[in-house]
């Protein structure tokens, strides 16, 4: 399988909040949120392993700034890792003041999703390589959310997260 990288897979989403979609604050609905950052992940997901994809995991969301009624809001998504058959989707969110026009980054998230074929079951994805110096610290940082993830399930022992492990070593 030919290896990726993260821009192949780039996908913009790009709305409006609509009064339907906002909170007694008028600030957009952390779930409307959660959802278009979904479908974003998604089609990044589908760009890289060009199968059907299912969401695995939410494994982090910040929400750090509102995202107030009327402003343009756009979620940025890319594969930040591939793993055998997950890979790990890293998303920036930004919202456009109304104004200026000025970009500011208002939240990001991590969403783990699953190549399978058309009964479900789990199927080898694509390597992916990362170019810049950005996509290269997600990549090796995928690696150790991984393990944490997968220690905190109870799915590997602590002694074999080598990476975590690694965090805390003096060299």
């Amino acid at each position: 399988m030919q290896a990726r990288t993260p821009e192949d897979s780039k996908t913009t989403l790009t709305d409006l909040v609509l009064p339907s979609e906002t909170n007694p604050l008028n600030n957009l609905f952390g779930g409307e949120l959660l959802a278009r950052m979904d479908r974003a992940a998604s089609i990044a997901a589908r760009r890289h392993s060009r199968r059907i994809v299912v969401t695995a995991s939410v494994n982090h969301v910040a929400f750090n700034k509102a995202v107030p009624l009327g402003s343009v809001v756009t979620v940025e998504a890319k594969v930040s890792r591939a793993f055998k058959s997950s890979m790990e989707i890293y998303m920036d969110v930004w919202v456009e003041d109304r104004e200026s026009g000025e970009r500011s980054k208002a939240n990001e998230a991590i969403y783990t999703f699953v190549a399978v074929d058309e009964t479900g079951t789990p199927v080898a994805i694509p390597p992916l390589e990362p170019e810049t110096e950005l996509e290269k610290k997600r990549y090796e940082a995928a690696l150790r959310r991984k393990q944490l993830s997968l220690v905190l399930a109870g799915k590997m022992k602590p002694s074999e997260a080598t990476e975590l492990k690694a965090l805390f070593v003096n060299s």
